[in-house]
């Protein structure tokens, strides 16, 4: 008899890490840490954060250690072995295909013209990431057209992916290869793992974790996420036609209330009865 397995992919902040404005439930990350100790759930965190970021917050919030990191919005992959992080050097060769050679910092140069765009901090970019803040009274969706028409005359793939800092109150863009999305990421991992479609669920709260939360893969929307990722979350699986894979976290099962980890393994109850059990 084969026992059931789980690729469980879950956004960092805000959604395993009760960095918001909502309460967390006082069971919650006790609970998510014992389920994800369970045979057959393959642990992954998919996150804006850097490897060592990464693993302070797992010290930090005593969150469980997942044996694969997809870091930087999706542009690094690491794999946990004899206690020590060692990055995926497959995944890099994979998504320097879109980009044909040219570095984060040959892209820059061509957004200098765009004074609205401040770059953020070194330890935020990498070969495969550029990212920027963008002040919330300036129209994102303006700037990112101007961003495409740059882009246009460059023979290279590219994604622009604008997401909210709630906490610190501004816009966050990230310049990355087309394929160095969160989706892309997982389905490579999906894939090189050999899982299922249905032995993979996501969650997260935000921006950037929309591309995932309307793909075909079985998501979460955590219920701490605002009500306009909530509204475009369900406008997307609409017009994807994967209505069936997104689930909003309510507090309707688990006697919790939804947020972070919460809303997590309320997402498992929903998706995989299998592993409900493990959920008690």
């Amino acid at each position: 008899m084969n026992l059931p397995k789980l690729l469980l992919c879950t956004d960092m902040d805000r959604t395993v890490i009760p960095n918001g404005s909502e309460p967390e439930h006082p069971e919650a990350r006790k609970r998510f840490k014992q389920f994800c100790a369970n045979t057959g759930v393959n642990l992954v965190y998919v996150t804006g954060r850097h490897i060592a970021l990464v693993q302070h917050a797992i010290d930090h919030y005593d969150l469980p250690t997942p044996r694969y990191v997809i870091s930087d919005v999706g542009t690094k992959m690491y794999q946990r072995d004899n206690e020590q992080w060692s990055e995926m050097t497959e995944w890099a060769t994979e998504i320097d295909k879109d980009w044909k050679g040219y570095t984060a910092f040959d892209i820059k140069q061509f957004f200098n013209p765009i004074s609205e765009l401040v770059l953020q901090e070194s330890s935020k970019q990498n070969t495969h990431k550029l990212s920027y803040y963008l002040p919330l009274y300036v129209d994102n969706e303006e700037v990112i057209r101007r961003m495409e028409a740059v882009l246009a005359d460059i023979d290279i793939e590219v994604s622009l992916i604008w997401s909210l800092d709630e906490p610190n109150n501004t816009g966050l863009i990230d310049v990355l290869p087309r394929h160095a999305t969160k989706l892309h990421a997982i389905e490579f991992l999906q894939k090189k793992l050999d899982y299922s479609l249905e032995e993979v669920i996501f969650a997260g709260d935000s921006g950037n974790d929309l591309p995932v939360l309307a793909s075909q893969i079985n998501a979460v929307l955590v219920d701490n996420a605002s009500s306009d990722i909530k509204a475009e979350a369900r406008q997307l699986v609409l017009k994807n036609g994967h209505v069936e894979t997104l689930y909003i976290a309510n507090s309707n099962h688990l006697a919790m209330n939804g947020h972070y980890s919460a809303g997590v393994l309320e997402g498992i109850w929903h998706y995989a009865p299998q592993f409900r059990d493990m959920l008690k």
